[in-house]
C-alpha cells in the first residue's frame, strides 16, 4: 500500500518528490536551512517532510500563525532526532534559509469559517521579501497555491514549485516501479 496523502495526516509520496527537488536544485540534502511556512497544523505535506528532514541534519524554522502551529508530536519527533526547530517570523526565516517551503492555509480544514478569515493571507512571498534572502534560496510549494506566493515570484530563479510539481510524475513512477518489482 502506498500512502499518497491521508487528509491532514501525512503525504509521504509528496515528501519523496520534495526531497528529490531539493537535491536537484541544491545539489545536496545535507545540513540545509529550511523554513516551513503556513499551515503547519493541517498541512500533511509539512508533517511528512519535517520528519524526513531529520535524516539529513537540516536546521528547521517553523513559521505559522499560533493557531496553525506544528503539532506537538511532530515537534517532539524533530527534537528527539536532533533537529530542534526554531519558531521564527517569516522575515527572520527568509534571511538564512536555503529552502523556503510554503503551504497554503487550507480553508477546508477549518470547522469555523471565521477562524479561517483570521489567518487567510497572513503570509505572502513576493519579490520584496526575497530581496533579503540568500541568492541561491529556492522557494517550494506543494500546490495549489492561493495567494501565499505572488505570481511575480514565478519568473525568478528562486521559484522551484513548478519543477517540484513536474517531478511528481517520475518520482511516483519510480516508486510504483520499485514496489511492483521492476528494474531500476
Amino acid at each position: 500500500m502506498i500512502n499518497a496523502g491521508d487528509g491532514a495526516g501525512s503525504h509521504p509520496t509528496q515528501t519523496l518528490l520534495d526531497l528529490f527537488t531539493m537535491r536537484q536544485a541544491r545539489g545536496t540534502l545535507d545540513n540545509l536551512n529550511i523554513a516551513l511556512v503556513g499551515d503547519l497544523k493541517y498541512g500533511r505535506t509539512v508533517h511528512s517532510l519535517a520528519q524526513a528532514l531529520t535524516k539529513f541534519g537540516m536546521k528547521i524554522s517553523l513559521v505559522s500563525p499560533e493557531s496553525l502551529k506544528m503539532p506537538e508530536e511532530i515537534v517532539n519527533h524533530l527534537t528527539q532526532n536532533g533537529c530542534a526547530p526554531k519558531i521564527r517570523t517569516l522575515e527572520e526565516a527568509v534571511e538564512d534559509a536555503d529552502v523556503l517551503y510554503v503551504t497554503r492555509i487550507q480553508r477546508e480544514r477549518f470547522p469555523d469559517p471565521s477562524e479561517y478569515q483570521k489567518v487567510a493571507g497572513i503570509y505572502r512571498i513576493d519579490n520584496k521579501l526575497l530581496e533579503n534572502s540568500k541568492d541561491d534560496l529556492i522557494v517550494m510549494h506543494p500546490l495549489p497555491r492561493v495567494n501565499e506566493i505572488a505570481p511575480e515570484v514565478d519568473n525568478t530563479h528562486h521559484a522551484k514549485y513548478f519543477q517540484q510539481a513536474a517531478n511528481g510524475v517520475p518520482v511516483r513512477m519510480a516508486l510504483l516501479n520499485a514496489i511492483l518489482g521492476g528494474e531500476m
